[in-house]
């Protein structure tokens, strides 16, 4: 027995969860906000291609694009177009159709709409309306980066998604700076032919030991994901002709240094003191775990030692 074959459900596994799935609720009147896969077409879940086939009319970002998937899934919906361009009026088209009980299907040429893609005024305007909207998570190329780095723990968990960075390099430096300052990873997307042009950036603001991982045509064929200093990245990139090729995920680790111990220290009493006014101590540590990216026990102890210090001397 071969790895294509061996531990493959049979069709009969497969007939009984889509069955499963098939037979929850699908109410009409309803805008379904559904993530597509963002590279292998085999991502698709069951609940999402049972609410893309159930509904009266497809929105897509590309309707190009996104007929290979549908094609790929035996998907005969019709299909209408919903990109950034024709937002607004594709907004009004979808809350007519909701009106005259329409399912309506929502999706990006890849991963989750509303995300750092067109849909939210979509999402807004069905909201505003009074329809319910049911968001089918899926596919993200923010959490498949975070998975496969290793950058973010159970104990600390804290990121941030800053999305594509401004395309001049004034601009782009700018708010690099302002993104580097956060106390916690900063995910990124990039274009293939401006990859080279903002590791470049980031180095001179970030210095060359400053952490970068390089995620590259994630769930593909050629998927890369890499960690390297920012010094090593121009050399990574073009070591091999292919490495400028592809959709481009990109994460600057946190800063390893950072204030002087005793500003910090300052700095998180003062956070502590003022959470603790308003929240319990375990609550306390969760969120300051949260924005300082410290871990929570170490915050936890050290909130709980200035709650009993402040009741004795009350």
């Amino acid at each position: 027995m071969n790895a294509s074959s061996a531990n493959v459900p049979g069709q009969e596994a497969w007939a009984r969860i889509a069955d499963r799935v098939a037979g929850q609720q699908w109410p009409a009147s309803t805008l379904y906000v559904v993530a597509t896969p963002i590279g292998n077409l085999g991502d698709l879940s069951l609940r999402a291609w049972q609410a893309l086939s159930r509904a009266d009319v497809i929105a897509a970002e590309d309707t190009r694009e996104s007929r290979v998937l549908l094609d790929a899934w035996g998907i005969a919906t019709p299909m209408m177009a919903a990109h950034r361009h024709n937002e607004a009026e594709a907004a009004g088209a979808i809350v007519a159709r909701l009106e005259q009980g329409q399912r309506v299907a929502l999706i990006s040429d890849a991963g989750a709409p509303a995300v750092s893609d067109p849909g939210a005024r979509i999402v807004r305007a069905a909201r505003a309306a009074g329809f319910a909207v049911v968001p089918v998570p899926g596919p993200s190329a923010v959490i498949t980066a975070l998975m496969g780095s290793g950058v973010t723990t159970d104990e600390n968990p804290a990121y941030a998604f800053a999305g594509f960075p401004p395309a001049k390099a004034m601009a782009r430096t700018r708010w690099l700076e302002r993104w580097s300052a956060v106390p916690a990873p900063v995910v990124l997307y990039e274009s293939p032919h401006r990859v080279a042009a903002t590791l470049q950036d980031m180095l001179a603001v970030c210095g060359p030991e400053r952490e970068v991982t390089v995620a590259r045509e994630l769930t593909k064929r050629f998927e890369e994901i890499a960690t390297m200093p920012l010094r090593e990245a121009a050399d990574w990139l073009a070591a091999q002709p292919h490495r400028t090729q592809g959709e481009f995920v990109l994460i600057l680790h946190a800063a390893a240094g950072g204030q002087d111990a005793d500003e910090a220290d300052a700095t998180t009493d003062a956070l502590l003191d003022a959470l603790l006014d308003a929240l319990s101590v375990r609550d306390t540590a969760r969120v300051a775990a949260r924005i300082t990216g410290l871990p929570r026990d170490v915050l936890y102890n050290r909130a709980l030692a200035r709650k009993q210090r402040e009741e004795q001397t009350v």
